[in-house]
């Protein structure tokens, strides 16, 4: 009879030391390696106030599941693989650390026990990372016998196909020494100091540096309450999805699988029906390298990808989905897993198509977002992607430009400069049942660019008046319509336009600083209240780098504008439109003055010029 389940009480050295031909896998299906340092110090700090207790029971760290294959040689971590690991990375620092204090301890009478003790640790330690004999390991360390040691076979292998860095656990465990590891793991390109680590190392050096402070004593006992008075309940499982239910059930560790969990485990389990495993895992590897650029930059992660995706889907299954029998739209959006796995099953039926479709989504992002109006978009309101997106779906990644986007981008950023100033939500028929309505057109090739503009002409046309948003952007006072303001200037006057990476809302006229009065007086404004209310008006912001910016700090505005700066930067040295063009209005006077004057007509020409985009005049 087939075994069903089997739950054990085990301590945390029992339950990682395996025997000779078992190891753990990281399925498939699996998330990255995601503990923080925020996870890993909470992880230290209840060991650490365990041992401050001088309890006799254990401490309990939660529910490992296991799927077991392979006449039980293989353990599917299905819930755990973010504990093992970090238990393991943990283990590997202590060792280290153990190594450098077995060599440090002087051989008097009273250290003998405590040199014993950390012998018998790095034993115990290096038999469960390594599955070394006890008699295969020496007292003390030996860089030869322990690099053979540490080069054994792997106890854990990562089949994820959404983790981007599956060698670097074995890379830090292989190592002998701290600097080993560091010099042989991954430096991820354009990160600076710790940042540039994937989160093992960061993880491995955080446990490291722990160590370190630890006496020899304190570091003895630390890794003896490890092995040996934690424990975890190991459930295994002979039926994958028994245990994937159970996980879901039990949550033990706080993190329930993502719907993009679930989908990606559904998707590999359709291709390796349909023997293309290989070439999908490959295809999702590309896909979730992409993602992790757009993640860097804030465009997207896998699950956005894929609402995007089920945006699209739906606006192509317009009269199923969106647009009701009575013709009404319909504004309800399932979830990502009950939309892909329930009600959509079939979409999973062509792994390869959909893969392909959502690496081109993310290509195109990873393009587009260059794209000055794009950018400014984006500032605006999250919502936008999911819109966009579906337009995107018309276009092959290599050939879309800046043109096919501009309009269409317009048009939204429109629509939602408007949302910006009206007090209306996004939820509400004005804007989000009318963009499920254009979602359809934006989706369906065969419907023009000039027909989707027509739409929201039309729309905006009959639900706003002109003088009315004209009165809420001269009224403004955040910093939104600043990126509009300096992209609608650029393309007015033919200039470049680009947002940039490090910047900052400048005050033409300083809001703070130690010659406000002075200011304010020069200024022409009597009261603070009248000053603090123009000097957050559109027309006295503008976009400027965040070097020159906090270099200029509060200075007054003829030093600002000054043409003749040779010891410090200012205007001169931005590339942002208005700030270039300021310099240029004032390149002849003699002592220029920013006033409550300027500021109110700089607002109301941005209020023009926003207007007269809003309403596409």
């Amino acid at each position: 009879m087939a075994k069903s389940i089997e739950p054990k009480l085990r301590k945390i050295g029992a339950y990682l030391k395996l025997e000779e031909d078992t190891k753990f896998t990281i399925p498939e299906y699996q998330r990255p390696y995601s503990w923080s340092i925020t996870n890993c110090d909470k992880l230290w700090q209840d060991i650490t106030d365990f041992i401050d207790s001088d309890s006799k029971d254990r401490y309990f760290f939660g529910t490992i599941i296991i799927n077991c294959q392979k006449d039980d040689t293989v353990l599917g971590l299905i819930d755990g693989q973010q504990r093992t690991t970090t238990f393991l990375l943990l283990m590997k620092a202590l060792l280290v650390r153990i190594n450098v204090a077995i060599g440090t301890t002087s051989q008097d009478d009273d250290s003998e026990n405590l040199c014993r003790g950390l012998k018998e640790r790095r034993r115990k330690i290096m038999g469960i990372l390594y599955k070394a004999e006890t008699e295969d390991i020496p007292d003390d360390p030996d860089i030869a016998t322990d690099r053979a040691i540490c080069n054994s076979e792997p106890i854990i292998e990562n089949y994820s196909i959404n983790e981007l860095y599956k060698t670097e656990l074995q890379t830090i465990l292989s190592a002998v020494d701290y600097a080993e590891a560091e010099s042989k793991v991954i430096k991820i390109p354009r990160k600076q100091k710790d940042n540039k680590y994937t989160n093992f190392f960061r993880n491995f050096k955080f446990f490291y540096d722990r160590a370190k402070e630890l006496s020899d004593s304190q570091l003895n006992s630390f890794a003896k309450t490890l092995t040996d008075s934690c424990e975890v309940i190991e459930i295994k499982s002979w039926q994958v999805e028994q245990a994937i239910t159970m996980f879901n059930s039990l949550n033990s560790d706080g993190l329930p699988l993502y719907d993009s969990d679930i989908i990606s485990a559904k998707l590999y389990a359709e291709a390796e029906k349909s023997k293309v495993s290989d070439e999908f895992t490959k295809l999702w590897k590309e896909l979730i390298e992409l993602i992790d650029e757009l993640k860097q930059s804030g465009i997207a992660n896998i699950d956005a990808i894929l609402m995007q995706q089920m945006y699209f889907e739906r606006a192509k299954n317009k009269n199923n989905e969106i647009v009701t029998a009575t013709g009404s739209i319909n504004v309800t959006t399932p979830g990502l897993r009950r939309y892909f796995t329930d009600d959509n099953k079939e979409l999973l039926n062509d792994p390869i198509g959909l893969c392909n479709q959502m690496i081109n989504i993310a290509k195109i992002w990873k393009k587009a977002s260059a794209y000055p109006v794009i950018q400014v978009l984006l500032k605006f309101n999250d919502n936008a992607k999911l819109f966009l997106a579906s337009y995107f779906h018309r276009f092959d990644a290599d050939k879309i430009s800046e043109e096919d986007v501009i309009e269409i981008a317009n048009c939204l950023l429109r629509l939602f400069t408007v949302l910006e100033l009206v007090d209306i939500g996004y939820s509400s028929s004005t804007f989000k049942t009318f963009l499920f309505g254009e979602i359809v057109k934006m989706a369906d090739s065969s419907v023009s660019v000039q027909d989707i503009k027509a739409d929201f002409d039309k729309h905006i046309s009959e639900k706003w008046q002109a003088d009315e948003i004209k009165k809420y952007v001269s009224e403004y006072d955040r910093n939104m319509l600043v990126y509009l303001n300096e992209y609608l200037f650029a393309q007015e006057n033919g200039l470049t336009f680009v947002l940039g990476s490090k910047y900052d809302i400048e005050h033409i006229m300083p809001q703070s600083g130690a010659n406000l009065d002075a200011i304010r007086k020069d200024a022409q404004i009597d009261s603070k209240e009248e000053f603090d209310d123009t000097v957050n008006k559109l027309g006295n912001k503008i976009l400027l780098e965040e070097k020159i910016n906090r270099s200029i700090g509060n200075e007054w505005f003829r030093t600002k504008v000054s043409t003749k700066l040779s010891d410090k930067t200012g205007y001169i040295d931005s590339e942002y439109p208005v700030a270039t063009a300021l310099v240029k209005r004032y390149e002849n006077d003699t002592k220029p003055y920013w006033c409550k004057q300027d500021i109110e007509n700089a607002t109301d020409v941005a209020s023009d010029r926003i207007v007269k985009f809003i309403f596409s005049l």
